[in-house]
C-alpha cells in the first residue's frame, strides 16, 4: 500500500508567526479594538473564530474574519518562514514514493498562497479543520502518518487510525505532546526523515 502522509501547516511546515502578528495589529487598528497579538501568536492551532471570539462579541464575528482573511495576504504570506526540515521532510515522503497532504486549520486560500510562496507541492490540500475533524480528511485520504505541534493534531491522528508524529516547535513540549498519546514526538521536523526511515523499515512486507 502507497505511504500517504499528513502535515498540519502552521508551527509545523511553516513558522506563520510574523505574518499572523502583522494581521492582528492592523486588524485592531482598523476595528478599533485592543488585541494581544503576542498572546495570540503564542497558541496558534484552534480555528480563526475561536481565537476571534476572545476579541469580539459573536455579532461581529463572520465580518471580521472575512476582513482578516483579506489582511493576511498582505501582511501574512511574504513575512512566513521556512520551519527547519520542513521542505527535507517533504521530499523524504517523496522520496520514498509517498503522497504528501496538508491538513490545516487555516483558511483554504490562504494556505495554498503559503504552499505556493515555499513551492511546496502536496498531493491534497484541506483547511479549515481542527482536531478531530482532521482526522474526518486524514481518513478520507488515507493517510498512514499525520505530522503536527499541537495536541488538537494528536487527536486529529488519532481519529484517522493514523500514526501521530509530534513535532516540538509549537506551543507544547515533547512531553506534553507525548502525554497527549503522539506515537512518537521530533524536536523538529530535521528529524523526520531518519523517523521516517525507521518507520517505513518496520511496517510489514
Amino acid at each position: 500500500m502507497a505511504l500517504t502522509v499528513g502535515f498540519d501547516l502552521d508551527m509545523t511546515l511553516l513558522d506563520t508567526r510574523p505574518g499572523i502578528k502583522a494581521t492582528y495589529d492592523v486588524l485592531a487598528a482598523e476595528t478599533g479594538t485592543a488585541i494581544d497579538s503576542d498572546l495570540v501568536v503564542s497558541r496558534l492551532g484552534p480555528p480563526l473564530v475561536q481565537e476571534l471570539a476572545n476579541w469580539y462579541p459573536p455579532e461581529r464575528l463572520e465580518a471580521v474574519a472575512d476582513r482578516y482573511r483579506e489582511l493576511y495576504v498582505e501582511h501574512a504570506i511574504g513575512p512566513t518562514l521556512e520551519l527547519p526540515g520542513a521542505l527535507a521532510a517533504v521530499a523524504a515522503v517523496r522520496a520514498a514514493g509517498g503522497r504528501v497532504l496538508v491538513i490545516t486549520g487555516k483558511w483554504e486560500p490562504n494556505a495554498r498562497r503559503h504552499l505556493d510562496g515555499f513551492g511546496l507541492q502536496v498531493d491534497a490540500l484541506v483547511g479549515d479543520l481542527w482536531a478531530e475533524t482532521k482526522g474526518e480528511a486524514l481518513r478520507a485520504h488515507g493517510a498512514d502518518v499525520y505530522v503536527g505541534d499541537h495536541l488538537g493534531d494528536v487527536r486529529g491522528a488519532r481519529a484517522a487510525d493514523a500514526v501521530a508524529v509530534g513535532v516540538a516547535t509549537g506551543p507544547y513540549s515533547a512531553a506534553e505532546l507525548a502525554a497527549a498519546g503522539a506515537d512518537a514526538v521530533l524536536r523538529d521536523l530535521t528529524e523526520f526523515p531518519a523517523w521516517l526511515a525507521g518507520h517505513l523499515a518496520a511496517r510489514p512486507a
